[in-house]
């Protein structure tokens, strides 16, 4: 356990809360300044009404969860590299740009994982509507 007087502050509520402030207002950056933020939120939109037509289980609705925050996560991680880099590296530089390539590259896997989140939730759902066609 770690001892006050060696440069650890005690707990504050205040501080806790104003933590949740700086969240809040990186929340509102990230959906102010990234475009991609604003698809994944369309298709979450699109999944919730499926999920509440379809009427799905609530370990679907975990599920759903969990991805949609995984990719917007992922985006958000995203996003705060890329302005990362283009204050730290305003110039070209390979190593800036393999950076953001991962970056970017694991927001499409996290993508492709709930790709394959909801078509397993709302596949089968799918297949027999289109079937009664």
């Amino acid at each position: 356990m770690e001892e006050q007087g060696r440069g650890v502050e005690p707990f504050s509520i205040i501080k806790r809360a104003k933590g949740f402030v700086h969240a809040g207002r990186g929340i509102w950056i990230f959906l102010k300044t990234t475009h991609n933020a604003w698809i994944h939120i369309a298709i979450l939109v699109v999944a919730v009404i499926a999920g509440l037509y379809f009427h799905i289980s609530y370990l679907d609705w975990m599920l759903l969860v969990v991805a949609a925050g995984f990719v917007l996560s992922a985006e958000a991680v995203n996003t705060a590299i890329e302005i990362d880099i283009d204050l730290t590296s305003p110039e070209y530089h390979p190593y800036a740009r393999d950076t953001k390539d991962v970056a970017a590259g694991a927001v499409l896997i996290a993508s492709i994982s709930a790709t394959i989140i909801g078509v397993s939730i709302f596949g089968h759902y799918i297949l027999d509507l289109l079937r009664q066609i």
